[in-house]
């Protein structure tokens, strides 16, 4: 629990000092948010607002779990482990894709960065190489830090296995690769008011803080009663989890409309990664579509409405992602942001309770 609260503690610190230092550097070096001009007129004042603040999200949380880690090895001599330092990777690799594209906006001066193609070429080699990595490094409790198949919570729905080892590695490296870009792009689309993707990602992160945490004291061969799990090292992945929500809710203090710094996709597609590595090595891929209840909203939205689009010529909603629809229905953009956070907050509640549920159900109690 201490290595927990100092974790939560260090994040918050880097977020609420360092957030301001970043937002007068920005400044001088004039690197502006540009407006996509097809989105709401509103949006429009937003121009030259400072961007790049997830690399402040980051640094707090690799600071905040490093020094977590610190202080367990020289409190009981434990070493960080290889899952947190991969969920690490995720987080970072992902990220590193986002400053590109945000720092060839910035320098261009306009809203056009990192090409699609250049984007998705990134995420494909950083999500194989995490992919790899998971199935294929030994860890410290000899749990793998992820299953070859797709799993609800814990139990594989389909396993990979069915065709030897090197077909579920394969198999693996395209289920990987299909959830990196669908949470990093999910991420993404929901970064389009102030304070929505801050405020909702740490939503999502108490959800896997808590569950992680849960299943650190539930593991196979701990000698504890009830269902347990084969997860590899969810005390870390439960400090990571914290350390990205004390990360966004001080980052919110700025971010809060109006905004005095934008995340930009140094920040969305790096708690995107996060967010989708929890996922793997927590063995809940499915139940992150509950967690992650708000963002496959905003996800679906956009693609309903491309897809509609181009078959009818029409549109579903006035824009897409579904937040700016509600803009356009005469909704403040803070209401549009507080009740999209309740609705986050209703997804994670309902996701906690299939949780626990499947754990009372396991253990023989329901």
């Amino acid at each position: 629990m201490i290595s927990l609260l100092i974790g939560l503690g260090v994040s918050l610190i880097v977020t609420l000092v360092g957030t301001p230092l970043l937002i007068n550097l920005v400044h001088k070096l004039h690197y502006g948010q540009y407006i996509r001009q097809d989105g709401p007129q509103s949006h429009l004042v937003k121009r030259g607002t400072p961007t790049l603040g997830g690399v402040v999200i980051n640094l707090a949380i690799v600071l905040g779990w490093g020094a977590s880690a610190l202080y367990r090895y020289i409190a009981y001599r434990d070493v960080p482990s290889w899952t947190a330092l991969l969920v690490l990777f995720a987080m970072l690799s992902m990220g590193l894709l986002g400053f590109i594209d945000d720092f060839a906006k910035v320098r261009k001066k306009q809203n056009e960065g990192l090409s699609v193609g250049g984007k998705f070429f990134g995420q494909f080699v950083f999500a194989t190489m995490f992919a790899v990595l998971a199935l294929l490094m030994p860890t410290k409790n000899g749990f793998p830090s992820a299953q070859a198949g797709i799993s609800f919570i814990e139990h594989r729905i389909i396993s990979f296995e069915f065709a030897g080892r090197a077909v579920a590695i394969v198999l693996f490296v395209i289920w990987v690769n299909f959830l990196m870009t669908a949470w990093t792009n999910a991420f993404n689309l929901t970064d389009g008011l102030d304070g929505l993707a801050a405020g909702s990602s740490m939503v999502a992160f108490i959800g896997y803080a808590m569950i992680a945490y849960w299943e650190s004291y539930h593991l196979k061969g701990a000698g504890h009663s009830g269902f347990a799990y084969s997860v590899s090292d969810p005390q870390d992945l439960a400090i990571l989890a914290a350390c990205a929500v004390a990360a966004c809710f001080g980052f919110l203090w700025y971010n809060t409309n109006p905004a005095k710094i934008f995340m930009g996709d140094t920040g969305s597609l790096a708690l995107g990664g996060l967010f989708a590595a929890l996922s793997i090595t927590t063995h809940t891929e499915v139940l992150a579509v509950v967690l992650g209840g708000l963002f496959v909203m905003e996800t679906c939205s956009d693609v309903i409405q491309v897809g509609y689009f181009k078959m009818t010529h029409k549109r579903v909603f006035k824009m897409a992602p579904i937040h700016h629809h509600f803009e356009l229905c005469g909704w403040q953009e803070n209401t549009v942001v507080v009740r999209f956070w309740m609705i986050e907050m209703l997804f994670v509640l309902v996701g906690l309770v299939l949780f626990y549920s499947n754990w009372l159900v396991g253990s023989g109690l329901f």
